[in-house]
């Protein structure tokens, strides 16, 4: 299935962008009646298919917030970074946003290897919301996590299988930058506490198309399962493949990001046996997602890219980034992380607090139901 992007019938014109392209900040006029915020996402690369939703999801956010009276009586507006160029590029560009004053915030879905190339060079200086999973363990100053770590997500879900589904095998399958590599090595140790154990590794570059080797190596450890680490369009490939190789038979596959744009992108035939362990799914049943759901398709209409955790996060980004402002009631990173403890916000996962600079939350096990997950339980 084609996932539509901004800019087809039906569908609003994408927000302006510099070009991509490092110390791209003299394009834009400094501003100072407004509060200009980097929104970095993934243009390009395996990620870049979450792109269209990531990028809407946002805008849906910013105009709510302006609705209701911007931050600091100012309207909020984003600038796009393209999030899917190698990180010291993305970095480049966004600490040239930060330098001349074009922007006063920064947030957005993107690797853990570009918010490590980010965060250093920007985050004392400007409040950085980051809305992806990650390996855990960020203490930049400034930096503040919206999304889930391996002890929160992993551990629950990997015992919970290991419960109902007899897992004691398994197979690790990842990119090969830090969030797969730490978080491997987190599911080691699960693995060993629940009397199970991690029978192999395999560490393939973005963009990997063959997974064949890969494959073949999971059928000879005789796996009951794979931890799927995989990015984007590197993850609907390997269920592809792992679809045609009828592996699905004999072999479940867990993965801590798997949205319903990959779900899509997978096939039918790609998703059996496919369980996916997030804080947000789609198809969850609340009064807050489904008035989420209403206001997306309202703004932006039925041919809109389907909404996901990556897309959804991306909206949260925005929400805390303004509630952490307003609470602290200037745009100086300082005062902002000293308020930090006392911030909610709502979006569609209901109200959420900080705690330590990151989201409390709840955690959810899914399965594939075809090109849908069905929510199995709360971890």
């Amino acid at each position: 299935m084609s996932v539509p992007v901004p800019g087809s019938p039906g569908l609003p014109e994408p927000l302006s962008r510099p070009g991509g392209t490092a110390g791209a900040a003299p394009w834009l006029t400094v501003d100072r009646s407004v509060v200009s915020v980097a929104l970095v996402f993934p243009m390009r690369g395996p990620a870049g298919m979450f792109g269209p939703t990531c990028e809407l999801c946002a805008q849906l956010a910013v105009e709510e917030v302006n609705r209701a009276g911007g931050v600091l009586g100012r309207e909020l507006r984003l600038v796009p970074v393209d999030g899917g160029a190698p990180p010291a590029e993305v970095a480049a560009e966004v600490e040239a946003l930060v330098s001349t004053g074009a922007v006063q915030g920064v947030t957005g879905w993107h690797i853990s290897s570009v918010r490590q190339a980010v965060a250093p060079r920007i985050a004392h200086r400007v409040p950085y919301v980051y809305t992806a999973l990650y390996e855990g363990g960020e203490r930049t100053e400034g930096v503040f996590l919206t999304s889930e770590t391996p002890d929160a997500q992993l551990r629950p879900a990997m015992r919970l299988l290991a419960r109902e589904q007899g897992v004691r095998r398994w197979y690790v399958v990842g990119n090969d930058y830090v969030w797969p590599r730490r978080t491997a090595q987190a599911a080691q140790r699960y693995a060993r506490d629940d009397g199970a154990r991690v029978c192999g590794r395999d560490f393939l570059p973005l963009g990997t198309e063959d997974f064949g080797p890969v494959l073949r190596a999971v059928e000879r450890t005789e796996a009951d399962a794979v931890l799927m680490l995989l990015v984007g369009a590197d993850a609907v490939r390997f269920n592809r493949a792992f679809g045609r190789s009828a592996l699905d038979q004999r072999c479940l596959r867990l993965s801590t990001l798997m949205d319903e744009n990959m779900l899509m992108a997978s096939g039918v035939g790609g998703t059996r046996r496919l369980f996916s362990t997030a804080g947000f799914f789609a198809g969850l049943v609340t009064r807050e997602n489904l008035d989420f759901h209403g206001a997306f398709a309202r703004r932006f209409g039925v041919d809109a890219p389907p909404l996901g955790s990556l897309g959804e996060s991306c909206y949260e980004g925005v929400m805390l980034l303004a509630a952490l402002i307003t609470r602290a009631r200037t745009l100086d990173v300082r005062a902002i992380g000293a308020a930090a403890e006392a911030v909610t916000y709502h979006g569609p996962r209901g109200e959420l607090h900080l705690r330590h600079r990151h989201v409390r939350q709840r955690i959810y096990l899914a399965e594939a139901d075809g090109l849908d997950f069905t929510v199995l339980s709360q971890l």
